[in-house]
């Protein structure tokens, strides 16, 4: 998220939906048409009244979906134009307290779901949108509900869930075969098939039992699942193991995701102790990518840059980081696979990215 100051409020008090316009054509309802751009920032004028936005220019906004806040003079970037890495954070609530989250839970919430609804009305064709949180679940009737508006009055979008699949019960079954979660995928995250260390890891009891009765409904409805994987000092000699429960248990799955750490949040203070070198021993790792594979499981690696993976498995790791928090070492710049590299998230230590790479 961007968040931009709007020092002249408009007439409204309740926070509102705009798309920014600079007059690409028809101005709609929901626009905010530009009527002005100066070295300070650009105004516009939409049905809510003046927005002037500070340090931001009209080109970098043109198309962007902004929810507004008057009465806090802010304006939240909640769906840029021409990005794929749009993501929807719809609450900060969390069940689970994992330990190396990276975006560590709050007790309140604030209700925003009717505003996301119509800011998802807004998105470009053809658009996937990501929902995440905290944990979506919590209010999946909030959820299922504006997802279900949204694909019916936008049947070109698509949805990305991330959600650890604690809340999925027996009458959710036939709500999620209406053929518009053909359009919904869901990322679920699994740490390890030993429920103790899983548990261990989302810091709840009983979580792995609960994450397969829900997998087992979310296989009844024939949804889609990305799994997924975080790799941690904890896990990583588990993951062969993983890879068997994966092949024999979870076979409906569209994709299992293998990601590396990301140093930020709960993370950051246990960097050195969670961190796995993997470019030191890509061994377990290419053990249960192996694994899966040979039982059909279609493997890939997130926030793995390419020149730290064996040549055999490169080209599993993808450019998986969103744009906006990515970046490359100095090293990165004569690389040739760089544009498909994930790089480097912005948080990420500085010298150690520095040293761990090797231009391809």
């Amino acid at each position: 998220m961007i968040r931009l100051t709007l020092p002249a409020a408009s007439d409204a008090e309740a926070p509102y939906v705009a798309r920014l316009n600079t007059g690409r054509g028809g101005v709609e309802e929901a626009d905010a048409a530009l009527v002005d751009e100066d070295a300070e920032g650009v105004t516009y004028l939409g049905r809510h009244g003046v927005l002037a936005i500070d340090g931001a220019s009209a080109t970098e906004l043109d198309g962007d979906v902004i929810i507004v806040d008057p009465v806090g003079g802010r304006a939240e970037r909640i769906l840029r134009r021409g990005s794929g890495h749009n993501t929807l954070l719809v609450t900060e609530r969390c069940d689970q307290l994992c330990l190396m989250c990276s975006q560590p839970p709050k007790k309140t919430h604030v209700d925003r779901f009717a505003l996301f609804e119509q800011a998802c009305l807004l998105a470009e064709p053809d658009s996937l949108i990501g929902i995440s949180g905290g944990e979506p679940t919590l209010y999946k009737a909030d959820l299922l509900g504006m997802m279900e508006r949204v694909l019916a009055e936008r049947p070109d979008l698509e949805f990305h869930v991330l959600t650890n699949g604690q809340f999925f019960d027996d009458e959710d079954v036939a709500r999620l075969r209406d053929e518009r979660y053909a359009r919904v995928s869901w990322g679920i995250p699994i740490y390890a098939a030993d429920a103790t260390l899983h548990d261990r890891i989302v810091g709840k009891d009983g979580a792995l039992s609960r994450l397969e009765k829900s997998m087992a409904v979310l296989a009844r409805a024939g949804a889609r699942i990305e799994l997924r994987t975080v790799l941690v000092a904890d896990n990583a000699d588990a993951l062969t193991r993983l890879a068997r429960y994966v092949a024999k248990r979870l076979r409906f799955i569209e994709v299992w995701s293998i990601m590396q750490l990301e140093n930020i949040g709960f993370a950051r203070a246990r960097w050195a102790s969670l961190f796995v070198e993997h470019a030191r021993d890509f061994g377990p790792i290419g053990d249960a990518i192996d694994h899966a594979a040979l039982h059909g499981i279609r493997a890939q690696l997130f926030n793995f840059p390419r020149c730290t993976v064996p040549e055999p498995w490169r080209d599993l790791a993808r450019a998986s980081i969103s744009d906006w928090k990515r970046r490359y070492a100095d090293a990165c710049a004569p690389c040739r696979e760089r544009d498909a590299c994930s790089g480097f998230f912005e948080w990420h230590p500085i010298q150690q990215a520095e040293d761990g790479v090797t231009p391809l």
